[in-house]
């Protein structure tokens, strides 16, 4: 984990040292390419005090928490949970979009070489404990893991990911293990890769996508998944249920401090959420081209290792 000051950043902004602002912007590209994850001591961007209160004191004082709350910022929808009235439903929308747009103001310029590219995708409010909570092992999240979306196939993006712990007291722990490459090296042959990497760009993985905008209106999804969105799916689901790899694989904790922000690749870095409660999200989907070291991405990685394409 790396930790950034981003104040040198900003002086570097304020002086107009535009060169070297550019310089550390790469450098922080690099960083999460490499696996890092880089940390910020106090939020890096504006997520006013009111809007941190007001979400603590909705799971409080009786919002509904079976599930996350998320926002979809293309559509400006609030999905999820909702909160006892619609005034407060009104402002829980606003909340989750001022966050979102935070969010994606910072990073334009911190992590300037993909702002060209990205696409938004969703952000999320996290009120639940994650310690005890009663799941099916492939929706646990503190079973180690590599991030992949069933509903929303990235076809080799990258999975950029911003959370906020927004707990006024408690940190919330991570753990996390060996980097990408070596577990792909240990695991993604008997994790099924041959047969996945001879699938793509077969007969009938083109039928499938041929068919898939008509079979999406009626509500069947997945079927415009590359080669490397089913293998990631299949990868998620293969390390939670592989008992050699959750239990003899040394980790190492992670303690993300009250009011602290940090990002990651999470379809790259294994992680497991031990505890915590109440965090805010974004995730950005990153598109190769905008890697400043596109080898060391998993599509990549995993390509080198199976020698054949996966995406289409």
């Amino acid at each position: 984990m790396a930790k950034v000051d981003v104040t040198e950043y900003r002086a570097k902004q304020q002086w107009g040292d535009a060169a070297r602002a550019d310089e550390l912007s790469r450098k922080y590209c690099q960083y999460l390419e490499d696996g890092e994850i880089l940390a910020f001591e106090a939020t890096p961007f504006e997520f006013s005090k009111d809007d941190r209160e007001f979400l603590l004191s909705q799971k409080q004082s009786g919002l509904k928490v079976h599930k996350n709350v998320s926002y979809r910022p293309s559509q400006d929808l609030l999905r999820g949970d909702a909160c006892e009235t619609p005034e407060d439903n009104q402002r829980l929308h606003d909340i989750m979009r001022r966050y979102s747009k935070e969010v994606t103001r910072f990073l334009s310029v911190f992590l300037a070489p993909y702002a060209k590219h990205w696409a938004l995708d969703f952000a999320s409010y996290r009120p639940l404990e994650e310690k005890g909570r009663d799941l099916p092992a492939h929706k646990r999240n503190d079973l180690m893991h590599v991030d992949a979306f069933p509903s929303r196939p990235t076809h080799g993006g990258r999975i950029l990911r911003v959370f906020t712990n927004i707990n006024p007291t408690r940190p919330r722990i991570w753990e996390t293990t060996d980097k990408f490459p070596l577990l792909v090296k240990t695991f993604a042959d008997d994790a099924g890769l041959p047969r996945f990497a001879r699938e793509s760009g077969s007969a009938g993985e083109k039928i499938k996508k041929a068919f898939a905008p008509v079979m999406r209106a009626v509500g069947v999804k997945g079927l415009d998944r590359s080669a490397y969105d089913r293998f990631m799916l299949h990868f998620h689901d293969y390390l939670k249920d592989s008992n050699d790899y959750q239990t003899k694989w040394a980790k190492t904790r992670l303690e993300f401090p009250a009011g602290s922000t940090w990002m990651v690749y999470t379809d790259q870095v294994p992680h497991a959420a031990i505890s915590g409660q109440f965090m805010t999200e974004q995730t950005f989907i990153i598109p190769v081209k905008a890697m400043v070291t596109p080898e060391r991405c998993p599509l990549r990685v995993l390509e080198k290792h199976c020698g054949k394409a996966l995406v289409g």
